[in-house]
């Protein structure tokens, strides 16, 4: 009698687990776009570093935000940029926001906004690593910060824009923006900028807006000036890329006709491009404008997923041996739509998505696009026995994260500083939920999970589906970030797992970092929040402000720590 009632317990845990309404999702479990399942962004661009790849993007966010969630994206709000990363393309680390308005603060009435950035990274020949990051403030200049992490802190080596309208070469260009920078074979920087509707001397095929310009040593001003590019019906969205040693430049086509496309005597046999597509093309020598060689639509215009959205911007990267194109859609938008979250009169709110593309790099052909809800295939697994930030995941339902409360308050008066947010938590109620993909547990499977969390209620680990029984369970109770660890069964966590991270109870906690601890593991494995001071560790192993393994010094407060077993002194 004894053995069913255990039956019955458990069958009615399960159902109960299983009955609990949990939040709704807008960006499926099962595909990879959009990146983010909560968080509006446009304008791709990334750098790799040190196994990941950091994307950034235009935070129309902010404008939502600002708009009060409803009315259409005018832009103009727009004065921050948004922070990915990923080590495998199906789980992102929102590291948060770039506070550009406050970095650009000495410039004056100079700064408008900032929109579509460009990040490149060098290394100088001391060894020290730089990331430049352009880009738009609004449609009259374009403006660069500078890093030596790709989470900054960022500052601006500038007291003005980089480039503007009295910059030589630029006039006539109707909208100085949409930067696209690259660092070519022998560390020469090059940017491409430009766009707007067709110069009184110009036509439809060719408007005449488009610029590119090597960059000087310092990599934040022009060596020379601006040499027109012979785009035809270009818009704006300008990218460069070096494959096989060539340039490779793309861009956004205009919403004009294509009655004059056969005038063009260098259309290599290509149709006319469809209106407001991804076109390229190629040349040995940049700045000769005859030696540009049009190659056609890469990304055709299918109305992003069918969505009625037109405009795009893409960004091309190579990551791990494959090349993937980043892009905006409005498929979140429309996804909130459809579920109830998202006012009908809200529109123009984009995300970004990825997907594989096809390079043939000894003739520097892309092959032509389609993009998917899908995205991008796992190119790795997510490893729990690191340290995890709670803003790592790959969907999730009814989550937010408390640097837009600061964005939403007061934009002028931002507490973000001025690098990705170090203040970076994650809101959950009561039925809010994180998802992860291609967890690895390995063979030997974890024994403990550790969470850092602050409030009151219960956090569980599921298995597989959302209503699936906890496989662990958390009590949290403390006004503050406070460490807790719960043993789990290391059979139920081997090999490759999916995960979900469940509030089951609790109407306002904060999750910042977790990890687990493997069955063979040492037992005095921490947590470690990294905040404001530098670190010195044993193997000169330095992480960035998300707890990412970085060159250059990270911060922590003092003390001595485990990281991984191994002892970390703070100083």
């Amino acid at each position: 009698m004894r053995k069913y009632q255990c039956l019955f317990v458990s069958l009615l845990v399960a159902l109960s687990a299983e009955a609990q309404p949990l939040a709704k999702e807008y960006k499926s479990t099962g595909e990879g776009n959009p990146l983010s399942g909560s968080v509006f962004c446009a304008d791709p661009t990334a750098v790799e570093y040190n196994g990941r790849l950091y994307v950034y993007g235009s935070n129309d966010n902010q404008q939502y935000l600002k708009n009060r969630k409803t009315g259409g994206n005018g832009y103009g709000d727009i004065r921050s940029l948004v922070v990915f990363s990923t080590a495998d393309m199906l789980n992102w680390t929102f590291h948060g926001t770039i506070d550009v308005a406050k970095l650009c603060a000495s410039w004056g009435w100079r700064f408008a906004a900032s929109w579509a950035p460009s990040i490149v990274r060098r290394t100088t020949a001391d060894g020290q690593d730089e990331f430049f990051l352009y880009f738009a403030n609004s449609g009259g200049s374009i403006g660069v910060l500078k890093a030596s992490s790709p989470v900054g802190p960022f500052m601006s080596p500038l007291k003005k824009p980089m480039i503007d309208g009295d910059t030589p070469g630029v006039k006539p260009c109707n909208w100085i923006f949409d930067p696209g920078a690259v660092v070519d074979d022998s560390g020469q920087g090059w940017i491409a900028f430009g766009g707007g509707d067709p110069q009184p001397s110009g036509s439809k095929l060719w408007p005449g807006n488009s610029r590119i310009a090597r960059l000087n040593a310092s990599m934040t001003g022009l060596d020379g000036a601006a040499v027109l590019m012979p785009a035809p019906y270009l818009f704006e969205a300008s990218e460069l890329n070096i494959i096989g040693g060539r340039f490779v430049y793309t861009y956004n086509t205009s919403w004009s006709d294509r009655d004059d496309w056969s005038s063009f005597a260098g259309r290599n046999g290509q149709p006319a491009p469809s209106t407001c597509s991804m076109c390229y093309m190629v040349s040995d020598t940049p700045l000769v404008p005859d030696s540009w060689e049009y190659r056609g639509e890469y990304v055709p215009n299918e109305g992003n997923f069918g969505m009625g959205w037109g405009n795009n911007h893409t960004h091309l990267h190579k990551f791990k041996d494959k090349y993937y194109l980043l892009y905006h859609s409005t498929l979140l938008e429309q996804t909130m739509k459809e579920g109830g979250a998202m006012d009908s009169e809200a529109s123009g709110y984009r995300s970004i998505g990825i997907d594989e593309v096809r390079v043939t790099e000894s003739t520097q052909t892309l092959g032509k696009m389609t993009l998917t809800r899908a995205g991008a295939a796992a190119n790795g697994t997510l490893d729990p026995y690191q340290l995890q930030q709670a803003e790592t995941m790959a969907t999730c339902g009814g989550i937010s994260y408390e640097d837009f409360s600061n964005i939403e308050k007061n934009t002028a008066v931002s507490t973000l500083g001025n690098d990705a947010s170090a203040n970076q938590q994650v809101r959950m109620t009561e039925s809010s939920w994180i998802f992860l993909r291609r967890v690895d547990f390995g063979a030997t499977g974890a024994s403990r999970f550790l969470l850092r969390a602050r409030g009151e209620g219960t956090v569980e680990i599921r298995i597989a589906r959302k209503g699936a029984k906890a496989e662990a369970t958390f009590s949290i109770a403390s006004d503050t970030m406070s460490d807790y660890a719960v043993d789990v069964d290391p059979a139920r966590f081997q090999g490759v797992k999916n995960i979900y991270i469940v509030a089951s109870a609790g109407t306002e906690l904060y999750l910042d970092a977790w990890q687990a601890e493997s069955a063979g593991q040492a037992d005095n494995l921490q947590i470690v929040r990294l905040d404001d001071s530098r670190v010195e560790q044993s193997d000169d192993s330095l992480y960035d402000l998300q707890g990412r393994r970085l060159g250059a010094a990270p911060t922590v407060g003092k003390g001595i720590y485990i990281v991984n077993g191994r002892k970390v002194v703070v100083r």
